[in-house]
Order: structure tokens, then sequence, then C-alpha cells
């Protein structure tokens, strides 16, 4: 009984490890120290984030090497922004102030 409940809790932790969203260590870009990014990939397409953490309201936009960066938007406090691109040669690079 005890082997099958460690084993279960085992792979519950395991699954929501992997469900959750991998949030980057250090932001990218040059957007400021107190905004969160993150990637998520899936079969076809890629999706960035960015949630504002600060204070105050920022201008900021996802950024994708190899290609076209998302649009520019007003992000409120605890806010969070979203661009998806197609898989393929196209990297996450963060987010930048615009």
């Amino acid at each position: 009984m005890r082997k099958t409940l460690t084993a279960l809790a085992a792979a519950c932790c395991a699954l929501g490890a992997a469900t959750a969203p991998a949030q980057a260590a250090a932001p990218a870009g040059n957007a400021p120290s107190c905004v969160v990014v993150w990637q998520t990939t899936g079969t076809i397409t890629k999706t960035g984030y960015a949630r504002n953490d600060c204070s105050r309201t920022l201008r900021l936009k996802i950024v994708w090497a190899h290609g076209t960066d998302g649009q520019c938007h007003t992000v409120r406090p605890g806010g969070t922004i979203w661009s998806k691109v197609a898989r393929g040669v196209r990297t996450f690079d963060g987010a930048n102030s615009c």
C-alpha cells in the first residue's frame, strides 16, 4: 500500500511539473526585471508570455528571433500579454519595453 501511494504521489508531481508553464530564471529582452517571461510549446505553435509584476503600467511586446515580434501592448500591473507563432526556427527572446 505504501509503495502504491508513493508511486501515485510521484506520478502526480511529475504530471504537475510537466503541465506548468516553464518560467525563465531571469527576464530576457530589455523589459524591467519585474516582468516575468515564459513560453509554452505545442505541437504546431509556440506561445511567449510576459506578466507585468511591476507596480506601474508598462508598454511591452513579446520578442521573437528570426521573424516579426509581437505587437506593443499597454499592460497594467498584474496583466499578462502573449504572442503565438508557428514552431520552427523562431526562438522566444522574452519581452521588450516599447
